[in-house]
């Protein structure tokens, strides 16, 4: 019976060794030759200069393929133009490049990526590169490695800069909605100053009175006026007996009623 119980021992544990070796296998992924990859891209981006970084990036894309695939790197030319901008974002933001550790690889199910901790002059950084199934490389990541004081610092600025964007909004708005009550009295006042211009307007000008029309006497009239006077001087100097010296006849005028009749 213990015989038995040990035979059956000694079977699971080598069912376990065979499903662990074969997990293993069917990753699908050559660690030392990904490692290799990884290691000739670095030193190949840290002994370039702007000038070359600059001729790769003026290729063509058919040129630029070509070029990777006859120096044997497993990328495409819109990924490794993608690795160089971040390769020249980690050196603006860690400084020179100094060198890398061994890389690592981390499977996982969008794919592998190969994990290495590297020195710049200013911080340090961890670069990672992505593979895809068939062990072609996809990205280059450089991530700066912050101490806990530049974090919350960072953090601390960050919210600060938050918080300050929103008063300076809501002091801006507040002032705005001030300002809202000065539109009726302006808008009263315009109103006033329209009625004060149509008031002052001058008036059209009044048609000038007709002038008086005289009629002037004709000479001839006259003339005739002063021949009557004298006759009517004359006739009644005669009736009254007297002469003409003692009147004057100024004027003649005609009565309604005729009594000569």
């Amino acid at each position: 019976m213990k015989k038995k119980i040990s035979i059956l021992g000694l079977v699971l544990i080598l069912v376990l060794s065979f499903t662990g070796c074969g997990q293993a296998d069917t990753t699908g992924y050559d660690e030392n030759q990904m490692a290799q990859y990884s290691e000739a891209l670095i030193q190949n981006f840290s002994s370039m200069s702007e000038d070359d970084f600059a001729s790769f990036q003026s290729m063509s894309d058919l040129q630029l393929d070509l070029t990777l695939l006859q120096a044997g790197f497993p990328i495409t030319g819109e990924n490794f133009l993608s690795m160089i901008n971040a390769w020249n974002a980690g050196i603006e933001e860690c400084g020179a490049f100094i060198g890398v550790d061994g890389f690592q690889m981390e499977v996982t199910n969008e794919g592998a990526t190969m994990e290495a901790d590297a020195y710049y002059a200013d911080r340090d950084a961890t670069i990672q590169i992505s593979f895809d199934d068939e062990m072609n490389m996809e990205s280059m990541t450089v991530s700066a490695v912050y101490s806990t004081g530049e974090i919350l610092q960072k953090a601390g600025l960050n919210t600060i800069l938050g918080m300050g964007t929103v008063f300076v909004v809501l002091i801006f708005l507040s002032f705005v909605i001030w300002l809202l009550k000065f539109i009726p009295v302006l808008e009263k006042k315009f109103r006033k100053n329209n009625t004060v211009e149509e008031t002052a307007a001058p008036a059209p000008a009044a048609a000038a009175p007709a002038e008086p029309v005289v009629e002037e006497i004709p000479a001839e009239d006259e003339t005739d006026d002063t021949e009557l006077a004298a006759v009517i001087a004359a006739a009644v100097a005669e009736y009254e007996g007297t002469s003409t010296d003692g009147f004057v006849v100024r004027s003649i005028r005609r009565r309604k009623s005729n009594k000569w009749n």
